[in-house]
């Protein structure tokens, strides 16, 4: 999964398999061919899709055993049935299968389009890749979790894409239509941290010249990021814990109740259990936010996932910009493969953006990488002068072109929020501010 949606074409006719994928790719669509479900359920052992397109009969294996087996292992991919013309008998089979949708032959590629369109998996937020079949067995159980309302509790090291996982579980929910809202318990001073958290009156405290709703209420029917929660302040996580198990806010300042519809995600980097046990996370609050628990694992132990993340960033380049290095080299792949990311995805996004803009030609060399020597950065990719320069030209220009707001202007570059509000505090710091 790079950036376009992948369909999967099960099909044995060799000819209409060649006129199917002519038709898709023109559409923009990255596609696998295999010829019966036997091929089928290999490929997606392996590689994500966000669509399968399959015959009914073909052997080995034939359409109706292969979407019974997707029923079990896949249940929310969706699956596009080909049938004969004038087997109703087939269509209304392939439906109460489980395929979504069907397509009866023959048909023209404005009725194939249509069918594809309606029916394709949008594709998960941000860089969220699963190739590797570990991390294919979380994103599976993050899915399935999405469509409860239950709260979890996403752990990993830094730089894993706990947020972005957090992010795919709300797009994935009912609640996806509603305001997805995250808050960095890290990153707020004390202070701050309640009122941001659970909204204030006016006057409730100093500097209190208005009304302001917290969090919880910004997130009403959507859901809420508690970021790095192991950061929160013991006499907060007391407030908190009340808050979610009566499921209304009070504002500070306030004794009006607030009753609230938000679904709860959470994420560490900590041991919780040893966060337990030494104070910092009271033990009630733990068992209150741990009822589903997803670990994220480093992306030393997913290396089949670097090479497509590394792809990943190259789309969404060329997507913001219209231009980018096309390929990545043999080398450069082998260089990837082959260093030990201690800063994980992060790690690698910082590691390709500097590449590319090194890059002079169609190809990314191992050089641009510069991981020869076991860490990145060196004389190769040094965060130069000129390259900053380059950095903060980009976020001005999405800055601008997003009107000033900044999680569009963060879309445009294809960075998270987050990382958009690091770069910018980078900037004041070295006294090169961006103005918004």
């Amino acid at each position: 999964m790079v950036g376009e949606s992948k369909i999967l074409i099960v099909e044995d006719d060799a000819d209409l398999a060649e006129a199917l994928a002519a038709t898709l790719t023109r559409a923009g669509y990255a596609l696998e061919r295999v010829r019966d479900g036997t091929e089928a359920v290999a490929v997606l052992g392996r590689s994500s899709v966000q669509l399968v397109l399959s015959d009914v009969r073909m052997q080995p294996m034939d359409g109706y055993e292969l979407l019974a087996w997707l029923r079990q292992k896949h249940p929310g991919l969706p699956v596009v049935m080909m049938t004969a013309y004038g087997t109703i008998a087939e269509a209304v089979a392939a439906l109460h299968g489980g395929a979504r949708d069907y397509l009866e032959k023959p048909f023209d590629a404005k009725t194939l389009l249509a069918k594809v369109a309606r029916n394709i998996l949008p594709l998960p937020p941000g860089n969220l890749v699963a190739v590797s079949p570990g991390f294919r067995q979380v994103i599976e159980l993050a899915r399935r979790v999405a469509r409860t309302d239950v709260s979890v509790m996403i752990r990993g090291d830094s730089g894993t894409g706990k947020e972005v996982v957090a992010r795919f579980i709300h797009e994935f929910s009912d609640r996806a239509q509603g305001p997805f809202v995250a808050i960095n318990c890290a990153a707020i001073p004390e202070a701050l941290l309640e009122a941001t958290l659970m909204g204030h009156e006016k006057g409730a405290f100093t500097g209190a010249i208005r009304s302001s709703p917290g969090k919880f209420e910004q997130a009403q029917k959507g859901t809420l990021l508690l970021d790095e929660i192991t950061e929160m302040p013991v006499g907060l996580q007391a407030k908190l814990l009340r808050v979610l198990q009566e499921r209304e806010v009070e504002r500070i300042g306030s004794q009006r109740r607030i009753a609230l519809d938000v679904r709860i995600l959470a994420t560490s980097n900590k041991d919780l259990e040893a966060a337990v046990h030494d104070g910092t996370l009271r033990e009630d609050l733990y068992y209150r936010i741990n009822v589903f628990p997803l670990t994220l694992p480093r992306l030393s132990d997913r290396r089949e996932d670097i090479v497509p993340l590394a792809e990943a960033v190259l789309w969404r380049w060329r997507t913001a910009y219209g231009e980018a290095p096309a390929t990545l080299s043999g080398p450069a792949r082998e260089a990837l493969l082959a260093y030990s990311w201690p800063g994980n995805v992060r790690e690698l996004e910082n590691v390709m953006q500097r590449a590319i803009v090194l890059t002079n030609g169609s190809e990314i060399a191992a050089a641009a990488l510069g991981l020869a020597g076991g860490a990145p950065g060196g004389n190769a990719v040094g965060l130069s002068g000129q390259m900053k320069q380059h950095e903060r030209e980009r976020i001005t220009s999405a800055l601008r072109a997003a009107n000033g707001l900044r999680g569009e202007a963060a879309q445009r570059l294809g960075i998270s929020p987050r990382t958009l509000r690091h770069k910018l505090k980078q900037f004041r710091d070295a006294g090169t501010p961006i103005f918004e």
